[in-house]
């Protein structure tokens, strides 16, 4: 592979040296981190940590994409492998555990875990000095993606971290395909490509696939 020419048809989209530089953190290794952390990798991204403590069942196959040899091993040991063919030159840290707030972590985070009380206290941790944070939440074929870069986005997103007991009975991933997290993945890589280009990043955005509607709250707020 020529790798001076691997970037090529993303180069007036993704800002390949920014990206390099960056130090990269994707919480949670579920239904859409995985494959946003397939998709940091394949953009070009230098530097990732992930953390997840969580082991692949067989049902992470059909909805996560993992493969049934990944059964029964570590969410986060089992990316190593589909990221090193995409490139072994990226540096990856994987930590089996969940969030701690004594973790050194990137100046990005991608917040993927799937309840609104881990999504709360992350935040709390982490928000005076995150640079650029994008969380993905899913139920069905509902997407949800927000997105913070600028005081107007760090006033708004904390409006969305409502009681656990206000949210809608089960885990965010609880109805889930990979087709649906896939695509939220993407809207929230494309948020991050937004933000690497210095243009203004959609707090929040709302995708009902089955209406075929989007909608966007964060700009009401």
């Amino acid at each position: 592979m020529n790798m001076p020419d691997r970037f090529v048809r993303q180069a007036d989209i993704v800002p390949q040296l920014h990206l390099q530089q960056l130090n990269i953190t994707v919480i949670g290794l579920g239904a859409i981190g995985r494959p946003l952390a397939l998709m940091l990798a394949a953009a070009g991204a230098g530097h990732l940590q992930l953390i997840d403590p969580d082991m692949v069942e067989l049902h992470n196959v059909t909805t996560q994409g993992y493969a049934s040899s990944d059964v029964g091993k570590s969410k986060v040991t089992s990316m190593l492998t589909p990221i090193r063919k995409i490139d072994a030159s990226i540096e990856v840290q994987i930590i089996r555990d969940v969030f701690r707030k004594h973790q050194p972590l990137g100046d990005v985070i991608f917040c993927a875990v799937d309840s609104i009380s881990a999504r709360n206290v992350i935040w709390k941790a982490l928000s005076s000095r995150v640079h650029f944070w994008a969380d993905g939440r899913m139920l069905g074929e509902t997407i949800r993606v927000l997105a913070v870069s600028d005081e107007r986005s760090r006033q708004h997103y904390p409006t969305t971290l409502f009681a656990q007991e206000e949210a809608e009975v089960g885990r965010c991933t609880a109805r889930s395909t990979l087709y649906s997290a896939s695509i939220a993945a993407g809207l929230m890589m494309h948020q991050f490509s937004r933000w690497l280009r210095g243009i203004p990043v959609e707090p929040d955005a709302l995708l009902n696939l089955l209406a075929s509607e989007i909608s966007l709250p964060g700009e009401t707020a």
